[in-house]
């Protein structure tokens, strides 16, 4: 007999649910619904070991050591399951972490070459600051330009001196003026 369509679209929902099951999801912070020996216990896996183990603990002490051991197999089974989360975390926060520390080494590299290449340009681009201080280049006297300062300054002609003559007397009441 075939099932009715209420019981497929139920399975349906439930299938779903485990098929989306992906690796993404935070396990040890999700919250789980568990179907134990005295009904559903509902939180996170930390909560549902710590609630399982506290069942087993009053079952032993109730005597009965059948509900005890159940309930410490469904403690155990949470415990395995947030063990392999805590170590998937730790394996992807260590992987994250070599990821960040070869970054940041690739960024400190590139940071370096470009430092390099700008310093390389400021001396290229920087004139120098006093021309005397700068290698000069070697130069024969014929390549020399002729300026003023170089020059030898021309020899002059000695004339002798000559002087007025000395005034008359004769001369001398015409021109002074009384």
């Amino acid at each position: 007999m075939r099932p009715s369509n209420k019981s497929r679209s139920r399975n349906k929902g439930g299938n779903r649910r485990q098929n989306n099951n992906n690796n993404n999801t935070n396990i040890v912070n999700r919250v789980f619904d568990s179907a134990g020996p005295e009904g559903k216990v509902r939180g996170t896996p930390q909560q549902i070991v710590e609630k399982y183990s506290q069942l087993a603990r009053d079952a032993q002490l109730s005597g009965d050591r059948v509900a005890a051991e159940s309930f410490m197999q469904h403690s155990e089974h949470y415990s395995r399951m947030l063990a392999v989360a805590q170590a998937e975390q730790a394996a992807k926060q260590a992987e994250h972490a070599a990821r960040q520390a070869e970054q940041a080494e690739r960024h400190a590299e590139q940071q370096r070459q470009r430092n390099e290449q700008r310093a390389q340009q400021q001396v290229q681009e920087q004139p120098v600051a006093d021309p005397a201080l700068a290698p000069q280049p070697e130069l024969t006297s014929a390549q020399m330009v002729e300026t003023p300062e170089n020059k030898p300054a021309p020899k002059r002609k000695s004339r002798p001196r000559t002087r007025k003559p000395a005034v008359t007397i004769e001369e001398a009441p015409s021109q002074v003026v009384e």
